[in-house]
């Protein structure tokens, strides 16, 4: 009797196996959140998903299924996702399946590598929407036109996400373009091209006439574009306030600004003024080294730690009672000046800023 029970008990199948083979059985997606989960997103990152896009929550599980298994298909991992969505909240509201294969099969070789076409989507997720060929197509041959390759195309799809579908030329810009006076194979002309791509004709109009008033000449203003092309993405206002100081308060020559155009680009009220005064307070206090001549200039091209390391920490240590501490105190005090009226001001929408 002991051997027929014994015999029995051994043809059984262990329990322990069953039950690991139970506990290893993947969980049925019943939310949004398991998908999310399953594509590799922390519960920290898919509750940043549904704060920037809440209506995911309620999104058709199969076809949010199938969506999210195409971006896990590139490559694009659990943060990526955040990224983009971040980005685009709706991107998963549109079709992305529709002509993808031949998109993807165009833009790996443009960027060429997979890696840099997944940096490039993560920047613009539209990069799996446009059209082919009314879009990317003809946004390629329009630059490649115009002396761009697509060697130094790319660098400029990922610096601004938006130059496919806001790119367009038109004789104006043409001409604007050649009076930069670059070459093709010049370092700053494809940045000039795509600026001028992607802004429109009445801004530039309007930027260039803005510079004129201050007495420069067109073909200044022009070979001002063509050495620092990103003076053409400055607002008028910063322009006007930033030329306004430099000639009014710094009593410098206006036709400075074309040997050192980083004048207009520097923030007023936290660079230019605060370090103008501190300049101004050591000469009254007859300090040395004073800052004046080629010395502000290049005072007010340094870091802020170099800044204050060379010409305000060398007067004494800040714990004395001493000029080191009153200079750093004046120093602080100037960089709190605001603007006036700045929080009564209305603002005013444009559109793209270029």
């Amino acid at each position: 009797m002991k051997a027929i029970l014994h015999s029995l008990t051994t043809r059984l199948p262990s329990p322990r196996p069953l039950l690991r083979a139970a506990l290893s059985l993947p969980k049925p997606i019943t939310t949004s959140s398991d998908l999310f989960r399953q594509c590799g997103c922390t519960d920290s990152e898919i509750s940043i998903i549904f704060h920037r896009q809440p209506s995911l929550l309620k999104s058709d599980l199969q076809t949010l299924e199938s969506k999210l298994a195409l971006l896990k298909g590139l490559g694009l991992s659990g943060s990526d996702l955040v990224k983009i969505i971040n980005c685009r909240p709706r991107f998963l509201a549109t079709r992305i399946g529709r002509g993808l294969d031949d998109r993807i099969k165009f833009l790996e070789p443009l960027f060429g590598s997979r890696q840099t076409l997944l940096k490039a989507i993560i920047r613009n997720p539209s990069l799996l929407n446009y059209d082919l060929n009314n879009h990317i197509k003809r946004t390629v041959s329009l630059y490649e036109s115009l002396g761009v390759g697509r060697e130094d195309l790319v660098p400029l799809l990922l610096s601004r996400p938006t130059l496919i579908p806001r790119s367009s030329i038109n004789d104006e810009k043409l001409e604007y373009i050649r009076r930069a006076g670059l070459a093709p194979d010049a370092k700053m002309y494809k940045y000039v091209v795509a600026i001028m791509a992607i802004s429109r004709i009445e801004t530039i109009r309007e930027k260039v006439a803005n510079l004129e008033r201050f007495g420069f000449s067109n073909d200044e203003v022009m070979g001002l574009f063509g050495r620092s092309p990103l003076v053409l993405t400055l607002s008028v206002d910063k322009v006007q306030r930033n030329m306004t100081f430099v000639i009014g308060t710094m009593k410098l020559a206006a036709r400075i600004v074309l040997v050192y155009p980083f004048l207009l680009y520097y923030n007023l009220e936290t660079v230019l003024r605060p370090r103008f005064m501190v300049a101004e307070r050591i000469r009254l206090m007859g300090l040395a080294p004073q800052i004046k001549g080629p010395a502000l200039l290049r005072a007010l091209r340094m870091t802020e730690s170099r800044f204050v390391k060379v010409y305000v920490q060398c007067h004494g240590d800040e714990k004395d009672d001493g000029v080191g501490k009153e200079l750093m105190q004046f120093y602080v005090n100037a960089k709190r000046f605001k603007r006036l009226a700045v929080a009564s001001k209305k603002p005013v929408h444009r559109g793209f800023p270029f």
